[in-house]
Formats: structure tokens, C-alpha cells, sequence
């Protein structure tokens, strides 16, 4: 019986169910979980969170069931936050750490890393610079409140209370505040009662004049009170801190220090006016805050509530106001009352006394008027009444006629009884409106309607004593290609650059010439052996070029190459370039033979079967040979007899060139497009 020897593990149960030398290591060990092994102890159970760390850093790993047959079950959580968990595998615990806001408040986080494996990474930051990675920072310590550093009797303060300030902090000693030290208590040892701690008529004593019994002083007063460590409250008048108002007396009936807020403040104009443990309501007199200007009296006849603003202001020479300041001085001469060139004067210049001012001729000081301008005959130039610049003439220097003094600008402008406007810039009035330039060629007064208006962007238009035309129509400068029809819809400076440009096939472009006709074949988008043709080159018919069969012509396709064309017999018997130079190969469209192929002289119908052709030109004519593009040109040779004097003349345009193709520009390109679909 295998199982004498127990070989099953502790708590397990085996059985031995043949117990022959045949069937060694047919015994079962079964677990009290129902796990069962053959032949060998069972593993009744499996720890999965023991083997290699199966949740990673950073996180708690439980397995709820260890036994063997009850695996992929353990749970990873995370250490920084329980909620994040994952079953038979890490959990995701990388977060911003910032985001619980783990510093103070006011404080900045910064988590640099964000990961796992940087945990407790993030700063806090004070706004006085103090920085602490891994927890909030200490922003502030204030050394005073440690534990009193300063001991008994003394004062501390902190000037600094950053963290990173440390050991500044400073002892005052309470009796002597000329007594201090610096990061540390100071030296404060001395008989209280020397600054007199206690109020008048008191006695003081110290009894240990010892620094560690500080505050031991007492102060006696007469009457016997005693108090310790400070001056003792004999009696207390209330009235003593004056708590009434002004124009209010104070009555404390009772100065018992333990009889507080019984003070009366009593009305000095009506004694039934009072109250207790405050001021009164009491009428006041008006004048208290100087309502009045600086030199007047003020009086207040009825200082009650009743008759507020009632105070009268006076001046002293007679002028009074009720309820406000006087004015007390009116100078009539300040508004230059009298006539050009007399002098004012004003004999009395109390507000009460107006119309007295006088006005005195210059040239003749008796002649007078009061409250008015006086009459003078005088020469109305020598006072300058015209302006810098001006001639003045007086042509009458009379009394019965004033005001008729002339004067007259350099540029002949000239006013009567007054200066004259020698100069007028009528651009001044922006005339001319938007996008013009106003220029006043001629600025004397008399000289108007003569200012001029141009266009900033056509400076060519322009218009006199008003605003110049400047929209116009862009169709003007033919800026549509040749065929193409051009609109200006709105004709204003305001819409520039709106014509449009249109094809005769509808093809139309805004601001630009239109692109009308499009040849696709251009491109060469059909295959080797296939040829292209554009039944429509109209640029809005686009994708419905045509590609052939060179070798079998039903064979099309529409908007792409046919592919796979039939071989032709040229391509076959071509291929080792049986004709000679100046010569195209060609398969025989005569014979039936797919073996026959043809020679042809290029540029001419010269033609040979199966063989080179004879390309000479027997009669000398070289436009035989087509020396010229047979697209675009024409060839002419003028004599046969001589080589090389061909002419080749552009069919477009006139361009021509002797014993060489012309060069005809775009106008060739175009038309050998053109001629090569037609052929296709």
C-alpha cells in the first residue's frame, strides 16, 4: 500500500486503490478543497499574489480563494486610491497626485511625473517661495507661538514668519522696550515699580524684584483696593473720557468702579434734552462748521432741529446770505463793459452795489458814463483792431461813425468794423468724402468754389468745388480674355475686383480671366498603341475624352486608356527597324499578309513594301520632305534647284523662318492640339 508512507502532504487523504507491486504511483492525495493529484502530494493551495509580484508598485495584491484549483482570481488595488482595482492583473494607478489637492490652501501643486513609480513627487509651493516635495508646505511658522520663547514679562514678534526665515524673531521686555534681543528671551530683570506702574495716589510695591516673578507688583490705593500686577481702579469717572458731544456737559453719579454706564450727557440749550451712557440728541449751531466764505460772520439766530440753514453770512459791507456763503465782491469792469480803447472803473465793488462802474474816454478823461460805454471821438486803427498782418483805415474819425474802421488782408480781403478772414481752406470741411484728397490751391477768403478733389485710386479723376467721380466700371481695360464677355455688376470704388469674365461655352471666373476650353488629351492619358481624342474641349466638359485602338479602331474607352490592344504587325515586323533614317515602319493595310509591312519617307507619300523606301526628292522640292510642322505651318520652296531655302510661314500669327520650322508660340501649340484630335 503506497499510502504507508504517507506521501500525501499534511490534511490531505490518500488512497491506494490497487496496493500491488504493478501499479506503483496509482495513489491519489486528495485536498479537504477537492483538489486531487496522482502519484504525488497534492498543491492544495496557490497564493497567487506570492508569485513575482503580480500587481506591480505601488499596489496591494489579495488573493480571495488560494486553493490550486481557483486561480486568476486575485484582486491588484491600488495603494493611493482603493476604488482603483483590476482582477488577474495590475491596475491602473497612475493619476496626477495634484488632484486631491494635497498642499494648503493658497499653496501651488506640481506633480512633475504622474506616475507609479513616482509617488510622492509633487511640490508644494507657498507664495513666498517656500517649496516641500511629498506634503504640504509649512508657508508660514511664527516663531512667538512655539512655546513662548521670550518667557514671562516679555513681548515676541516674528518679522518674518516665512518658513525659511527662522531665528529672527525678537524678546521686548513688557516694563522696558528698550530691553530686547534676538532669538532668544531678553535680559528684563529690574523693580517693576520704577515705571510707575500705578496710578496717581497709589502706592506700588514689589516684593521679589526678581525676573521670574515678573507682574507681582500690587498698587494700593487709598481707600485700600488693592490690585495685583497692574494700577488698581480706585474710581472710575466715566466723564473723565469727555463721551458726551460738544455743547453737552457729563454727570457719573456714581464713580464706584463697580458702578459702569451710569453717566448722563445732558444738553447745555435744554437740559430736557439727555441720555444715559452716550450723548445726547442736542440742536447745534449751524455756524460750528464755518459755513461761510473766508472774511464773512456767521451767525445762527435759532440753533435747533427746527430752523437748520437759518444761519446768516456776512460780508461786512453789507451783503449778506441766508443758509449759504455771500458774494460778497462784484468787479463790473471784469466783463470789459466800456468801449474800445476806454478805461473801467468801479468805485464800490460790493455785491449790493452794481451799475456804478464808469467808463472814461482816453483822449479826453472828462468825458465819462456810468454804467455804460462813454462817447469819444477817437481814430478807431490806433487801437489795432485788426489782426497781425492787416492794414487799418478809419475813413471818417467821427463819433456818428464808429465801427466803419476797414481792414484789409495782403491778398486784397478786406471786413469792415472788424478783422478780416484773409485766409479760408475750404478743404477744412472735408469736401470731397472717401478715398478723395482735398487741395485748396488758393486760400485767400475772397478766392472760394476753387478747391479740387481727386481719387486716390484713379489720381487722373478729379473735380473742382466738389467730389470727384471715382467709381468705375472694370470692363474698362479689358481685363477678360479675348472672346470672353465682362461684367461689372455694382460700378463702385466700394466693390473692386467683382467683374466677371465669361466663355461663350458659360465657363466664368470672378475677377480674373476665364479659363474656356480644356483639351484633355493634352495630358496623354490613354495607353502605348491607343490614340486620344476631345470631342468637347469646353472647360466646364471635363472626363469625356476618348481613348482607340491605333490597331483596332472599334476598341474605345471613355475617360481612361482601353488597355490590352491587339500587337499590330508594325510592332511585330518593326521591331528591327527594317527602313532606313528619315523613315516610319508601318504594318501593310493592303496585303493580307500580317507579315507585309510599309516604309514611308517622313513628310512625304513616298512608300515602299517590305523594304526601305527611296526617299530623294526627284524634282529638288524640299517641302516634300514637310521640314515644317505640317500642324501649324506652311512650307514653300522657293528654288528647287538649291537646298536649305524653304520657308516655313506659322499659319497663326505670320511668324515665318528660312530652312528651319518656324517658332509660332502658343498659337502652334494650340492648333496642333486641335489638329491632332480632329485626326483622332
Amino acid at each position: 500500500d503506497e499510502c504507508a508512507s504517507m506521501p500525501c502532504g499534511a490534511g490531505q487523504t490518500c488512497n491506494d486503490p490497487t496496493k500491488t507491486l504493478t501499479s506503483l504511483l496509482d495513489y491519489t492525495c486528495t485536498c479537504a478543497n477537492g483538489v486531487v493529484a496522482t502519484g504525488a502530494s497534492a498543491v492544495c493551495e496557490i497564493d497567487e499574489c506570492s508569485s513575482g509580484s503580480p500587481c506591480g508598485s505601488g499596489q496591494t495584491c489579495n488573493d480571495p480563494d488560494t486553493g490550486a484549483n481557483s486561480i486568476h482570481d486575485f484582486v491588484c488595488t491600488c495603494d493611493n486610491d482603493s476604488s482603483l482595482k483590476r482582477v488577474d492583473g495590475p491596475a491602473t494607478c497612475d493619476k496626477d497626485e495634484c488632484a486631491s489637492m494635497p498642499c494648503g490652501a493658497g499653496q501651488t501643486c506640481n506633480d512633475p511625473t504622474k506616475t507609479l513609480t513616482s509617488l510622492l513627487d509633487y511640490t508644494c509651493t507657498c507664495g513666498n517661495g517656500v517649496v516641500v516635495t511629498g506634503g504640504a508646505a509649512v508657508c508660514e511658522v511664527d516663531e512667538c507661538s512655539s512655546g513662548s520663547p521670550c518667557g514671562s514679562g516679555q513681548t515676541c514678534s516674528d518679522p518674518n514668519t516665512a518658513s525659511n526665515s527662522l531665528h529672527d524673531f525678537e524678546c521686548v521686555c513688557d516694563n522696558d522696550m528698550t530691553l530686547r534681543a534676538v532669538d532668544g528671551p531678553a535680559t528684563c530683570s529690574k523693580d517693576e515699580c520704577a515705571s510707575m506702574p500705578c496710578g496717581m495716589g497709589q502706592t506700588c510695591n514689589d516684593p521679589k524684584k526678581e525676573f521670574g516673578s515678573l507682574h507681582d507688583f500690587t498698587c494700593t490705593c487709598g481707600n485700600g483696593v488693592m490690585t495685583t500686577g497692574a494700577s488698581a481702579v480706585c474710581e472710575t469717572d466715566e466723564c473723565a473720557a469727555m463721551p458726551c458731544g460738544t455743547g453737552q456737559t457729563c454727570n457719573d453719579p456714581n464713580m464706584a468702579t463697580n458702578s459702569l454706564h451710569d453717566f448722563e450727557c445732558v444738553c447745555d440749550k435744554d437740559a430736557s434734552l439727555k441720555a444715559v451712557d452716550g450723548p445726547a440728541t442736542c440742536d447745534k449751531d449751524e455756524c460750528v462748521s464755518m459755513p461761510c466764505g473766508a472774511g464773512q460772520t456767521c451767525t445762527d439766530p435759532v440753533q435747533s432741529l427746527q430752523s437748520l440753514t437759518d444761519f446768516v453770512c456776512d460780508c461786512g459791507n453789507g451783503v449778506t446770505a441766508i443758509g449759504g456763503a455771500a458774494v460778497c465782491e462784484v468787479d463790473e469792469c471784469l466783463a470789459s463793459p466800456c468801449g474800445l480803447g476806454q478805461s473801467c472803473s468801479d468805485p464800490n465793488i460790493a455785491a449790493n452795489k452794481l451799475h456804478d462802474f464808469v467808463c472814461t474816454c482816453p483822449n479826453d478823461a472828462s468825458l465819462t458814463a456810468i454804467d455804460g460805454p462813454a462817447t469819444c471821438d477817437k481814430d478807431e486803427c490806433k487801437y489795432n483792431p485788426c489782426g497781425a498782418g492787416q492794414t487799418c483805415q478809419d475813413p471818417t474819425l467821427t463819433l456818428q461813425s464808429t465801427h466803419d474802421f476797414v481792414c484789409t488782408c495782403s491778398n486784397g480781403v478786406t471786413a469792415t468794423g472788424a478783422p478780416a478772414s484773409c485766409e479760408k481752406d475750404e478743404c477744412e470741411d472735408e469736401p470731397c468724402g472717401k478715398q478723395q484728397t482735398c487741395n485748396d490751391p488758393n486760400k485767400a477768403a475772397n478766392v472760394l468754389h476753387d478747391f479740387v478733389c481727386t481719387c486716390d485710386n484713379f489720381p487722373q479723376l478729379t473735380a473742382v468745388d466738389g467730389p470727384a467721380t471715382c467709381d468705375k466700371n472694370e470692363c474698362a481695360g479689358n481685363p477678360c480674355g479675348m472672346d470672353q464677355q465682362c461684367n461689372d455688376p455694382v460700378q463702385t470704388l466700394e466693390s473692386l475686383h467683382d467683374f466677371t469674365c465669361t466663355c461663350a461655352n458659360g465657363v466664368s471666373a470672378v475677377n480674373v480671366a476665364a479659363t474656356c476650353e480644356l483639351n484633355e488629351c493634352d495630358a496623354d492619358p490613354c495607353g502605348d498603341g491607343e490614340t486620344c481624342s476631345d470631342p468637347d474641349t469646353s472647360f466646364v466638359v471635363q472626363h469625356n475624352f476618348v481613348c482607340r485602338c491605333k490597331s483596332d479602331l472599334t476598341k474605345t474607352k471613355v475617360d481612361g486608356p482601353v488597355g490590352n490592344c491587339p500587337m499590330p504587325g508594325e510592332t511585330r515586323q518593326c521591331a528591327a527597324m527594317p527602313c532606313g533614317p528619315g523613315q516610319t515602319c508601318s504594318a501593310s493595310s493592303d496585303s493580307s499578309s500580317s507579315s507585309d509591312f510599309v516604309c514611308s519617307c517622313d513628310g512625304s507619300a513616298i512608300t515602299k513594301l517590305n523594304g526601305p523606301a527611296n526617299c530623294a526628292v526627284p524634282d529638288g522640292d524640299e517641302c516634300l520632305l514637310a521640314p515644317c510642322d505640317v500642324g501649324s505651318q506652311d512650307c514653300m520652296d522657293p528654288n528647287p534647284s538649291q537646298s536649305g531655302d524653304f520657308v516655313c510661314t506659322c499659319r497663326y500669327g505670320g511668324n515665318t523662318e528660312t530652312g528651319a520650322s518656324a517658332d509660332c508660340g502658343s498659337a502652334s501649340s494650340d492648333s496642333r492640339s486641335n489638329s491632332g484630335s480632329g485626326s483622332d
